[in-house]
């Protein structure tokens, strides 16, 4: 798949209601998606070809998060699929821990995705209220992993 294809495909993703689509010829997979954001590349690696398209989703379809969240915490969704890692190593300390306070900047996590390890930050100062996913665990794009209640 050349650019101009891979261009054509943003601009459809762009100008519709369609938030995903997948498309893979031989080897190669290209999947583009949007979260009310500008359209997002990732490239892997397939074995048949195949075409997906998602609509989006309708307000009353959205679920709520897994945990239930207090007024003033923020979820930290995954920015990424891949396979989260809740420390450097297997025999290392977790990242964090709830109840935990965390610092803007501080690792949360780690995501790897395509070999590679992406630390996940702290945008905000905060405490851990609770952790949603297990280590070693698969992730999807968007997926909730922590409940961070922010600190003034």
């Amino acid at each position: 798949m050349d650019i101009s294809e891979i261009r054509k495909l943003i601009k459809l993703i762009q100008s519709t209601d369609v938030t995903e689509i997948e498309v893979c010829e031989g080897e190669q997979t290209v999947r583009i998606s949007r979260q009310g954001s500008p359209a997002v590349i990732q490239s892997a690696p397939a074995a048949a070809p195949t075409v997906i398209a998602a609509p989006a989703p309708a307000a009353a379809d959205v679920a709520a998060p897994a945990a239930p969240a207090q007024d003033d915490a923020n979820t930290v969704n995954s920015p990424m699929v891949g396979t989260y890692y809740s420390a450097p190593s297997p025999d290392a300390d977790a990242f964090i821990a709830e109840g935990q306070k965390v610092k803007k900047g501080d690792t949360l996590c780690i995501i790897e995705a395509m070999k590679m390890m992406n630390e996940i930050e702290a945008e905000y100062n905060g405490v851990v209220d609770s952790i949603l996913i297990d280590n070693a665990t698969p992730v999807e794009y968007g997926q909730p992993l922590f409940v961070i209640t922010p600190l003034g």
